[in-house]
This record gives C-alpha cells, sequence and structure tokens, in this order.
C-alpha cells in the first residue's frame, strides 16, 4: 500500500505525488528540511523542531510555515497512515522561484512524510571521516538540503563497517556526526562541543543538556580536541529517531557501552520526554 504525503495542502498517495521538474530543490539541493519522530501518534517535541525550521528559513530566504500549518501537516500524515511511532519529515524548498531569490509560501514546495519508525541498533560504530565541516560556512546551523558532504563521509563510515561518521571542524576541533550530536565523557566530565564548532543545534542535543541540568548531571560545552576520542571513557550520540544512542567503537578503539554516565543521561532524557507529554 502506498504511504500518504502532504504535499502543499494536501494529502494523496505518494504514487501520485508531483514535483516541478524545474524545484530548486530537486535541481540545486535549494531548501530546508526538518526530521523527527512521532511516539503513540504525537510528534515529539514539534515546537522546537518548527522552531528551528524558522531559523533555517530566515538563513536561507524561505518563508517559513506557521507552527500551526507545521503541526496541521505532520498530525494529518500520521493520522493518514494509521502510524502509531513514526519518522517523520518535513521538506521545503525554494520551489521554482529564481535561485537566491526570496520566496514565499505560496510559491514554495512544503512536503511532509510520515514511515514506520526502524530501530536503530543498541550500539552504534563510529569513525572520524577524513573531511572536516566548514563552522564558517553559509550553511553552518542551517538544516540544508545540500546533503552531499555529509552522505560522502556517511558512506565513508560504511565501508568501514560503522554507521556514523564524525566530523571535525577547521580547527581541528571535534565537531558532530553527519546526522547526529556528539557527546564524550572525558575523565569523567561530560562535554560536548558547542555550537560555534560549527555543529547543528540538534533537538535532541538541546533537549539532553536540559534532562542533564534537571537532574543535576554536570556537562558542558566546550571545544573538544580530536585527541579527547583517543582518551574518552564513553561515547553518545544524539538526534531526534537515535536519541541518545551509545557508542561502543571509535576507529579501532573499543568502548563500553552504554557506560555508566550514558546510561544516566538515557534515563533523564526519558524521564524528561515522559514529563513533557504529561504522561
Amino acid at each position: 500500500m502506498s504511504s500518504i504525503v502532504w504535499l502543499n495542502g494536501s494529502l494523496l498517495p505518494a504514487a501520485e505525488a508531483r514535483i516541478s521538474p524545474f524545484d530548486q530543490g530537486f535541481l540545486v539541493g535549494d531548501g530546508v528540511f526538518e526530521t523527527l519522530m512521532a511516539r503513540q501518534s504525537l510528534p515529539v517535541a514539534a515546537g522546537e523542531h518548527w522552531r528551528r525550521l524558522l531559523n533555517s528559513c530566515a538563513k536561507a530566504g524561505l518563508e517559513a510555515p506557521s507552527e500551526n500549518l507545521f503541526q496541521a501537516a505532520l498530525q494529518a500524515v500520521i493520522t493518514a497512515n494509521n502510524l502509531h511511532d513514526a519518522r517523520l519529515r518535513v521538506t521545503l524548498t525554494r520551489g521554482e522561484s529564481p535561485p537566491g531569490s526570496q520566496s514565499s509560501l505560496a510559491n514554495q514546495t512544503f512536503l511532509a512524510t510520515a514511515v514506520p519508525l526502524k530501530p536503530w541498533p543498541p550500539v552504534e560504530r563510529v569513525c572520524l571521516a577524513p573531511w572536516t565541516r566548514n563552522e564558517k560556512g553559509a550553511l553552518s546551523g542551517i538544516k540544508s538540503l545540500s546533503y552531499a558532504e555529509n552522505l560522502m563521509a556517511l558512506a565513508h563510515a560504511r565501508s568501514l563497517g560503522c554507521g556514523e561518521a564524525l566530523l571535525a571542524d577547521t580547527r581541528g576541533e571535534l565537531c558532530e556526526g553527519t546526522g547526529s550530536n556528539v557527546f564524550l565523557v572525558v575523565a569523567g566530565r561530560l562535554i560536548t562541543p558547542p555550537l560555534s564548532s560549527g555543529c547543528l543545534a540538534g533537538v535532541t542535543r538541546a533537549l539532553v543538556l536540559e534532562a542533564c541540568r534537571r537532574e543535576g548531571l554536570a556537562v558542558s560545552e566546550k571545544p573538544v580536541p580530536l585527541d579527547c576520542l583517543q582518551d574518552c571513557e564513553e561515547l553518545f550520540l544524539t538526534s531526534s529517531t537515535r536519541e541518545v544512542h551509545p557508542v561502543s567503537q571509535v576507529d579501532e578503539r573499543l568502548l563500553t557501552a552504554p557506560g555508566p554516565v550514558t546510561r544516566q543521561v538515557m534515563q533523564a532524557y526519558a524521564s524528561l520526554l515522559l514529563s513533557s507529554s504529561g504522561t
């Protein structure tokens, strides 16, 4: 059975969805997106994702949908596909407007999709990619459709039997994964690269920071030298679908996964989500 998508205000089977061959998102990756998950048929942290979409749109010269429209599109595809746990995505492109122009929502392409949420393996293996993230680049801080650099790094990781690649910034400090933020335990202290490293302001990253502070777990946002990958006692990834994902191997180095601090963070994060959902 074909999944149902939400395209420019209409629900229709994915097989019938049509996007112009002149759409700038298709031609040159001119657009932004958000990926999030649904639990019990409800989007998780939808407000936080909408606010990040606002930021991406402002930087990219796109008009963002209202929060009501964003939420309505997500709920519509969850319901139409009869999903309980789902991977959700909102994609917004410049449509057929000229490249670099200021576009309006009426001329843009706005797509929302929902598919069954597939579980990640219990632990992940990662490696350091041979390329860097430009923390001063035009796309820094934008969740852009221009994803080729991430895909090349991920392909490199998979060729080595890993499920995620880590990237350094141009200063030689740890930045992020291709689709995740990274936290490390070094000398018993929990640290994560600051946003100034060029890493995306991950929604789950922010929720983990809040959860740690609520539970009294000390965490520092600070520059992370690459040497820490060889010195850390624990490492975990965060993303909207990974949530808090323990790492068992960095390059050739094995780690305990999940370690004691990671377990505490996982519990703190789960408690935060429960309190936010009111259950």
